[in-house]
């Protein structure tokens, strides 16, 4: 099934349109959702809509509110809600630039693909392509989308454009907050050239394909299972973690040096067992 458009309009650089298509770059097909099932009859339970001390409401006796105290709401209807929706618009302006670096992680929230819309629309976008990544900058500009403004930021992506959401900056916690009772003391540097030994050791390059969400994939396994099974109960067995031994305190020093020794002797082993074995000689 062909992706579908998140947006289409013009990305605006001064007098400069370019027609571009917008898709979302990630997808939500790895988790698992359930619904709640009456299991006399297998059929789906639905729920009515209660008020305390009242029971059972008409769904046209209900408004929006928002709570500005406890217990005590300000009541809006749809029409006053979408008086102040932002106009969806198509025209995306950059109006700012900023290096690759001062924008903290912290603060992008979604990816998407951008592309030009049509062949003609090409030429101009590839022209803002490479003026970006010669720059070394990000595009910032702000997109109306079904009612609401989001801030975006643009950069280079291969042979196309990676547009990211932003968090606003009251959208977003700072660190210092949690971070002050952390103490500062540097640790003895014998500790420090450990725990860098075995980064050095586990470092490799970044494969998002070995990496799976375990949970989700029993989760699977297991509905397939019941599936075959016919709705039958299936236990499935769940490997423990290790429980802990010893109290809290350890020894720092001892447990990073057996941490090194064993991750020197996995790669050791992973070494030898991809080396190939000479084929035998024939009489």
């Amino acid at each position: 099934m062909a992706a579908r458009a998140y947006w289409q309009g013009n990305i605006r650089l001064a007098l400069v349109s370019i027609p571009v298509e917008v898709y979302a770059a990630v997808k939500s097909g790895a988790s698992i959702s359930f619904r709640q099932i009456h299991e006399p009859s297998g059929k789906p339970i639905s729920y009515e809509k209660v008020v305390s001390g009242i029971g059972p409401i008409d769904t046209d006796e209900i408004v929006k509110g928002y709570e500005i105290s406890k217990g005590n709401y300000v009541l809006l209807d749809d029409d006053e809600i979408e008086a102040v929706r932002i106009e969806s618009k198509k025209t995306l302006d950059l109006v700012q630039f900023v290096e690759v670096h001062e924008i903290d992680p912290l603060y992008f929230e979604k990816p998407y693909y951008v592309v030009p819309a049509d062949d003609l629309a090409e030429e101009a976008f590839i022209v803002l392509r490479e003026a970006l990544r010669s720059a070394k900058k990000i595009a910032l500009g702000q997109l109306s989308v079904r009612g609401h403004e989001k801030l975006v930021a643009l950069k280079p992506c291969g042979n196309g454009i990676l547009m990211e959401t932003l968090r606003y900056g009251d959208e977003v916690r700072q660190g210092q907050s949690f971070f002050k009772g952390i103490g500062t003391d540097k640790p003895e540097k014998d500790l420090i050239d450990l725990a860098s030994s075995l980064i050095d050791q586990k470092t490799a390059p970044f494969d998002a394909s070995e990496f799976h969400d375990r949970y989700v994939d029993a989760l699977k396994k297991l509905v397939e299972k019941k599936a075959k099974a016919k709705g039958k109960k299936v236990l499935e067995d769940v490997e423990e973690p290790a429980a802990a031994t010893g109290g809290n305190v350890i020894d720092l020093m001892a447990a990073l040096k057996e941490s090194v020794g064993d991750s020197k002797a996995k790669t050791s082993s992973r070494k030898t067992s991809t080396r190939k074995t000479p084929a035998k000689k024939r009489a």
